[in-house]
């Protein structure tokens, strides 16, 4: 048994198989999830868990070497703008329906139970070498 770390075992698996470049969409709740990439879906009930504690759990996991969010989220949703901003230095703007197009080249999706707008972020995977 893992002491740690993601232990829900779908998504610890799907985690461990990505690689350089791969994508990883972290979503709410409304997002549409892009045909034929594999889902992991956690949502359990609004805000459960938390787009913020997925991200969380998927950063202490992976290296980041850029990130995309849409730019609705600086007016629509301000306190999930901050919390990307303070976890990815790195981390570019497109329009939410440019954000839903490229989703649909990621190698795995992530879906909370996040009930606030926009909280969604595509995570390019970095090496840690």
């Amino acid at each position: 048994m893992k002491r740690g770390g993601i232990i829900n075992a779908a998504l610890a698996g799907a985690v461990a198989r990505l690689g350089h470049t791969d994508e990883v969409l972290i979503c709410d709740s409304g997002m549409p999830l892009p045909p034929g990439v594999p889902v992991v879906d956690l949502a359990f009930v609004p805000g459960i868990p938390s787009f913020a504690d997925v991200l969380d759990g998927i950063l202490a996991e992976i290296v980041v070497e850029g990130a995309t969010a849409a730019e609705e989220v600086r007016a629509a949703n301000p306190a999930c703008h901050a919390e990307l901003g303070e976890r990815l230095p790195v981390l570019g703007y497109v329009p939410h329906e440019r954000l839903k197009q490229l989703s649909r080249t990621s190698r795995l999706v992530v879906r909370t139970g996040e009930a606030r707008p926009y909280a969604n972020v595509i995570l390019r995977c970095g090496v840690a070498f």
